[in-house]
Formats: C-alpha cells, structure tokens, sequence
C-alpha cells in the first residue's frame, strides 16, 4: 500500500509513542463517569449513615464503614445530598459563593455524589474551582532529589541547589535500601544550606520511614499509601485503620505528614471491581479526610500511564486533585512521573496545575536530570528549569521557583558537601574526600562524580543506627565541624516538632522559620482582585532570568 508522505511523518512524531487504549468500564479502563459507578444516595437512621451511594450497611466492605463513620458529616447529609450536582459544580466556579461554603456542602456528599459533581465541568471550569479552593492562599512546589549510585554528596549539593530555587519540600528515595539514613541526612543539611525552612523526606518503606522521622532526619512524610478498593488494600496488608494508626505516629511525634493516591493504582493492580478511575480515587480522598490527615499526594502520580492512556483521563486527575481541595486537604498535585514521550503533552499535563496553583504543584519536580531519578523520572527536570521559569515569567504565573546565577550555585552546592563532609568526619563516617566534594559543586549528575566505597557506606550506616544517631547529633557535628549557621537551620527544624504548628494544613515554613499554612494564610479567592496576587518583589524575581538582554548594556 502506498502510504501518504504526511502520514509517514506523523506516525514517527513523540506522541504517537506513547500507549492509548479504548475505555473498557468493565475493567475500569475508564477515567470517570463510567455506566458501572454507582448512583448518588444516603440514608441516616440516629445519626448512623444506613445507606450510602446504594449499597446497605450491612454490604459495606471496610472503606465505605470507614467513610461512612469518619469521613461524612452525618448530621447534614441528607440535606447536602438534595442539593443538584449542577448547582454544585455551579457553585463551585461562581466567585461570589465563598470557599467555606463550598466546604461544607462537599463535607455531606458522598463518593458517588462528589464524582457527579465535577463531572459537570470541563477542565477549565476545574482550574476556575481549583484557584478558588486551594487551601493555602500561596502556591509552592516540591522536588525529588535522588541519584543512581545514592551519593549522599550529590545529595547534598542538589538538595542546596534545589532549595535556592525555590522548593519548599525536597524529597529523597534510593537505589539501596540500605542507603536511605545517608540520604536521609544529606538531604536534611543540602536543603538547610540553600535555603532555611525548607521540609525534607526520605520516601522508603514505612517502618524505616517512620524510624528515620522518629530520629529527626526527616521532617515530614507523603508515602503513606491508600487505596479504592479493599481487595488492593488488603493485597497492600492494610486497611484504612492501620493507615490512620500509622498517622497518628507521625503527628504524635511531631511530624507533618499526608497520604498518597491516585486514579489508576488499582487498575494498574488488577483489582478495580468495575469502577471508574475517578470514583475509586474519590474513595481514597475520602479516607484521607476520615483518617485526620492534613493532605493528600495525589493527581495518578506513579500510575500516571493508566489514566494518559484513556480519553479524558488528564482531566480526570486534574479533577481529583480538585477534590482533595473540595474536602479541604492539602494538595501536592503530582506532576512527578514521566508518562509520555511528547513534550507538548507533558506541558500541557502540568498546566492544569501549574496555571490555578496548588499547595503544591509538583509532589516531585525532579531536581536531578532524569536519568537520576530514582522515581522513575519526572514531567520536568533539572534541564526544564530556565523553561520553567520562562514559563512563570510569560504568563505571570508564581509556579514556586526562582531564576538563579550560576556562581550563587556554585557557591551553595560547594557549602553543603563541605558541610556534609565535616558531619561525616565528626560521627566517624567514611571520608568524603576533596575531590568529590569539588566535583558535586560543578556537577549536572552522578555521571560527573566519583564513585564511594558502597560496602564501606553501608557498613558504616549500620553501625550508624545501632549508635542511634538522631538529628541533634547532626546539628552538634555540624557546629564541631565550623558550620554553625546550617547547624542552628537543622535545630530550628527540630524545633518544629514541639510547636506542632506545621503540622497544620497545607504548612511550609518561610526562611525565617515562620509557619505559612491554611490557617494564618487561608485562600481567600472570589475573582479577581482577591486572593493571591504576586507581589512586586516576587514578580522582579520571576522576571530575572539568565540570557536575557539588558538595556543597560546596549
């Protein structure tokens, strides 16, 4: 057959890569408003929901008990069910109609009813509500700094470099299990060099994630996992209690903490039971709220290839991170896995978020380039980010990151792998010699720095945790060793964890180590003229990017 030149040509385009599939409901191949979901309904008898989107008590499986006792306003229910879905979502984009009340009508719904709802709108009409409903007035963003070889020096200096351009949270996971307690605290000292204030985490499996937060070398956690159906809740060996007992360990030790979600899991897992997408990530939502966690990491995340494959399916993970905020949770809106092989898709992915703004707008902007991220590379990366900040500068959007110089770079990334380095010698560590350390100060990824002794790493960090070294250890090496500024940072984060004031919803700390959260810096949105407006030194920042020409210099 001869085939059309132009057709030749498309078929070899990036996004024509990537995996499409047709909408298969009975397999939940199906991002929303699928013909299986069920119907919106509640019954209450003594303040006891009897009935729930259909399904009897006495049929509940563990997730609708647990949203039914904890997560549903019982004693309004019925009333906020009779409301019209349309109204709603009406409600929803109208900027007279206040964020509060929003809250409290969704606070009575129901998964089945909250899906209806945000059916109703198109994607615009979702960032409208979403700029509206954010919890914390101001948007911030996140990024993950890892490496192949889990070099805590490459760490630290990311982690520095990272915190000067502006994240609020840094995040870290490894190649080597065993690596996490290293990385944990170059992470730790890189984020404090460049910036003071900034929440870090080392995302591993929970006992040794909860363990390094008990110590003091993180400072908050997100990898806390639910899910929309019990058959993958019970594959996972939990249950939405053992989950909310798991919260309760964090905040009782100080620890700001949030689950993590998205539509897609348990497709990806095998065991949708004939529901959509969205209506099975609604369940999780739900269980956040029931649970008293203050946020939620959701927007598909690391199952972002499922609901990409299906028709409306980035829609849908823009409406669920839309329905995080309706149950006045935090949201860090996702962003981090790489899904697809185009880049105009993976722009247009991220401008759901990136345009209204979110708690957070990536749970994982990769500070490293993407062959080192350890979780499975993200939708932009370190080579994203003068486009990034072109971004932010053309359409005056504040996406949470700053241009830098390259010499204040240099600067910060050469302090925190000094610091690193005086902190491994004052606990005995293995060297980090000059030379890596020179080398993490001009390097782009682990390909530009020297390999360690892993055997020696690892050894020493078993020997490490059996000493029970916590985060004042950290602190004390770190003013033995002359860096006495970055020691006092890391104590101040310590200090966190007594207030408990960062353990409110949607809380960052500024540089000052002063708490911005959704209490004392509450979204405030009802059109324009409200809300969040950039201010003007924000702005002179957003505008200072590299190669740009300056009139003084014609």
């Amino acid at each position: 057959m001869k085939r059309s030149k132009r057709f030749e040509v498309l078929d070899k385009r990036d996004v024509n890569q990537d995996g499409y599939i047709n909408e298969w409901p009975e397999k939940g191949f199906i991002a929303m408003n699928s013909p299986l979901d069920p119907k919106p309904s509640i019954k209450v008898s003594n303040g006891i929901i009897t009935t729930m989107d259909g399904i009897e008590r006495k049929d509940f499986d563990f997730i609708d008990q647990f949203i039914a006792d904890y997560a549903i306003n019982s004693d309004i229910t019925e009333q906020m069910m009779a409301i019209d879905s349309l109204d709603i979502a009406r409600r929803l984009v109208d900027i007279h109609i206040k964020r509060e009340e929003i809250i409290q009508i969704v606070s009575g719904l129901t998964p089945a009813k909250i899906c209806e709802v945000v059916g109703h709108l198109n994607v615009v009409e979702m960032m409208m509500a979403m700029q509206k409903m954010r919890a914390r007035k101001s948007p911030a963003n996140q990024a993950h700094i890892t490496n192949l070889k889990d070099n805590p020096v490459q760490i630290a200096a990311d982690a520095a470099e990272g915190a000067l351009r502006g994240f609020a949270e840094e995040e870290t996971t490894v190649a080597v299990a065993r690596y996490a307690p290293f990385n944990a605290i170059a992470l730790l000292i890189g984020a404090q060099v460049g910036r003071r204030g900034v929440l870090t985490q080392c995302a591993v499996e929970e006992a040794i994630e909860l363990d390094l937060g008990i110590r003091g070398l993180t400072t908050y956690a997100e990898t806390i996992s639910v899910y929309g159906t019990e058959s993958v809740f019970v594959d996972g060996d939990d249950t939405p209690y053992s989950k909310a007992f798991l919260a309760s360990a964090y905040a009782s030790r100080g620890l700001k903490m949030r689950f993590t979600s998205g539509t897609g899991s348990e497709v990806l897992m095998g065991n949708a039971e004939s529901k959509s997408m969205l209506y099975l990530e609604t369940r999780c939502i739900l269980v956040t709220k029931g649970a008293g966690v203050q946020g939620l990491q959701n927007g598909s995340v690391s199952c972002i290839g499922i609901p990409a494959s299906v028709p409306s399916g980035i829609r849908a993970v823009l409406a669920e991170n839309l329905i995080a905020a309706m149950l006045d949770l935090e949201v860090a809106s996702s962003n981090d896995q790489s899904f697809t092989h185009s880049d105009q898709r993976r722009t247009a992915r991220t401008m759901m978020q990136f345009l209204p703004g979110t708690d957070f707008i990536f749970s994982g902007y990769s500070g490293t380039p993407n062959y080192d991220n350890m979780f499975a590379g993200a939708n932009f990366d370190a080579e994203d980010f003068d486009d990034y900040n072109v971004l932010q500068r053309d359409l005056m959007v504040d996406g949470g990151l700053r241009p830098v110089k390259e010499e204040e770079v240099i600067k910060t990334r050469r302090k925190a792998a000094k610091a690193l380095q005086g902190v491994f010698l004052e606990l005995g560590l293995p060297t980090i010699t000059d030379e890596e350390v020179e080398a993490a100060a001009y390097a782009h990824g682990s390909k530009d720095m020297p390999d360690r002794d892993i055997l020696a790493d690892l050894a020493a960090i078993d020997d490490m945790m059996n000493r029970g070294i916590t985060g004042l250890d950290i602190v004390k090496a770190l003013y033995n060793s002359s860096h006495e500024d970055v020691a006092k940072s890391v104590l101040n984060m310590l200090k966190q964890r007594i207030s408990g004031n960062y353990l409110h919803t949607s809380a960052i700390l500024d540089d000052s180590f002063n708490v911005i959260s959704a209490v004392n810096h509450k979204n405030d949105y009802m059109g324009p003229g409200t809300g969040y407006r950039i201010p003007e030194k924000r702005w002179q920042e957003i505008k200072d990017i590299p190669h740009i020409i300056n009139l003084d210099d014609l």
